[in-house]
């Protein structure tokens, strides 16, 4: 039986990704310097990959201003995001019917509890694990296993939320059973792994979940 539904943040709670990208083209726009969207796409949801998103300004550019005219424009860009679909539902749903509700994040939370009260999400979750709360982040599996620890769950009682192929991976790592609800920065990753890849988490349903998971 499925006792807990566990989420990821950026991308599958709120799409912070596209904001983040988005601000970048828009300063090399500013600029006059083209702009390789493919590069940015190919850094989502891996921790591991570093490039320089400044590649292609002079050499003597002002990267400090650059970066402050960036952020400036992202974090209007990021207000103007709404929960995406069917994120609140689910959370509803849960909380009905007594489930357990966690989320697990590489980002901080600094960023991750201030945006959830922002939306008006942070009562839903009974734990939320951060980046700086386990050894290490997604793809390892910490962070959930962390979350179902404090649950005193198994992996195969879960059902974890994601929507790249970083965190996807950290949740079968976990034994949890998984849903991937790509967004438009991560629809290109590889998500063969998962159980269920849906378009956006309005296909979802508790009663589907319990149906398709729900089994030894």
């Amino acid at each position: 039986m499925i006792r807990a539904l566990l989420f990821d943040f950026d991308g599958l709670i709120l799409d912070t990704e596209t904001p983040l990208i988005d601000a970048y083209a828009e300063v090399h726009a500013a600029h006059g310097v083209a702009f390789d969207r493919t590069a940015f796409l190919r850094s989502v949801g891996h921790a591991d990959y570093a490039f320089d998103p400044w590649h292609g300004f002079s050499p003597h550019a002002d990267r400090a201003a650059l970066e402050l005219d960036r952020r400036s424009r992202k974090d209007d860009l990021m207000l103007r995001q709404p929960i995406l679909p069917g994120v609140t539902s689910l959370l509803e749903t849960a909380r009905a019917t007594g489930l357990r509700v966690g989320l697990a994040s590489n980002s901080h939370h600094a960023w991750v509890d201030t945006h959830l009260q922002r939306l008006g999400l942070f009562a839903h979750f009974d734990f939320i694990a951060c980046r700086e709360d386990a050894p290490s982040p997604k793809p390892e599996p910490d962070l959930y296993k962390l979350v179902l620890n404090r649950f005193g769950l198994r992996g195969h009682e879960g059902v974890a939320f994601e929507d790249s192929h970083t965190g996807s991976l950290a949740a079968k790592r976990a034994n949890l059973w998984t849903v991937a609800a790509p967004n438009e920065s991560t629809a290109h990753h590889d998500f063969s792994h998962v159980d269920w890849l849906v378009a956006s988490l309005t296909e979802v349903s508790l009663p589907a979940l319990q149906a398709r998971f729900s089994r030894p």
